[in-house]
């Protein structure tokens, strides 16, 4: 793995919030009141419980706030009751800076009004912000049986494509997700949505597949510690238990880190034992997988993985090469 990335050519242009520029990946969450946009808003990137959100008031006038991580997001959320495509309101000022839009319809209610105002956004993004993507969540669907759940999808999924087909709009950038604040759903929405946005993840693809080859990793993802995003993954299948397992296991590294940790360094800094870096590697027999293995690439970011059948400490020495080699990589895609 050492002389394939030695030798290669690397995307190295920084993110859009990069230490070198001032711009940042904003996010605008759009859709009708009580919807559920300040829940997901608060619950992925300000780390609110979800139980927390049930005494949110309902927002009555654009508001924005920062998600200070490795990337520092804009969240922008609009309130529903509101038409911003009139004169009174210059789109320009609302859409100009807008990465993606994530419209949320609330699957537990009455949502052909909804669909209706997202049907109208989507065609005046298409005309005027080609560029923005479209993010539909169908959101708060753990309350609802596995079937209707997926009937109820499959409808507003299906309505809104064949609206768009009729309006001439047959290949509109148009995703769809099934939400829930209440478990890791809204965290690998976001994950997918954010992905978007990065002109790196090609590049992060291609290592992080190079290194599952080089070390038989199953699967390997490369989170934001404090939002739980995982900004990119290898391109093995992927399950959504995979991504829960190693998202609860960030969770409690971090925990513990809390405890027992220490001050990072800055950046290229280096400590008296060169244990600038936390590491953790747990044995999860019971869950399906053997091995969990966790490595701090700086303080935002860690890769996580999932090892295979061997046992991974009888090849400790290479795998910990090989990820020394993947983070002195991540440094040069960004620029560290």
């Amino acid at each position: 793995m050492s002389a394939e990335i030695s030798n290669s050519q690397f995307h190295t242009g920084r993110l859009p919030n990069g230490a070198k520029s001032r711009n940042r990946p904003k996010l605008m969450l759009m859709g009708q009141r009580r919807s559920g946009k300040s829940s997901i808003s608060g619950v992925v990137f300000q780390k609110m419980p979800p139980s927390e959100t049930l005494y949110l008031e309902t927002t009555t006038r654009p508001e924005e706030s920062s998600a200070h991580s490795f990337m520092d997001f804009q969240i922008a959320e609009l309130p529903g009751h509101v038409n911003y495509f009139t004169p009174d309101f210059n789109q320009a000022n609302i859409f100009a800076e807008i990465g993606a839009v994530i419209w949320v319809i609330d699957a537990q209610d009455q949502y052909l009004d909804a669909l209706n105002q997202l049907i109208d956004t989507i065609t005046y993004l298409a005309q005027t912000w080609p560029a923005i993507n479209v993010e539909v969540f169908v959101h708060k669907v753990d309350g609802l049986s596995e079937e209707y759940k997926n009937d109820t999808f499959r409808d507003i999924r299906q309505r809104i494509l064949d609206e768009l087909s009729d309006l001439g709009y047959d290949n509109a950038p148009v995703s769809f997700y099934q939400t829930s604040i209440y478990d890791h759903s809204v965290f690998e929405s976001i994950s997918k949505v954010i992905q978007k946005l990065l002109p790196q993840l090609p590049t992060l693809e291609s290592l992080l597949n190079s290194l599952c080859s080089t070390c038989r990793i199953q699967k390997a993802y490369l989170f934001d510690i404090i939002t739980k995003i995982y900004i990119a993954s290898d391109t093995s299948p992927q399950d959504t238990n995979s991504y829960e397992i190693c998202s609860d296991f960030i969770d409690v590294v971090v925990d513990i880190g809390e405890l027992y940790g220490w001050a990072r360094p800055q950046q290229g800094e280096k400590t008296e034992f060169n244990n600038h870096a936390c590491e953790s590697m747990v044995t999860m027999e019971k869950k399906g997988q053997n091995y969990l293995y966790l490595r701090e690439m700086n303080r935002y970011l860690a890769l996580v993985c999932i090892m295979g059948d061997d046992n991974p400490m009888e090849k400790k020495v290479l795998i910990d090469y090989n990820v020394g080699v993947f983070q002195e990589a991540l440094a040069k895609v960004f620029g560290w």
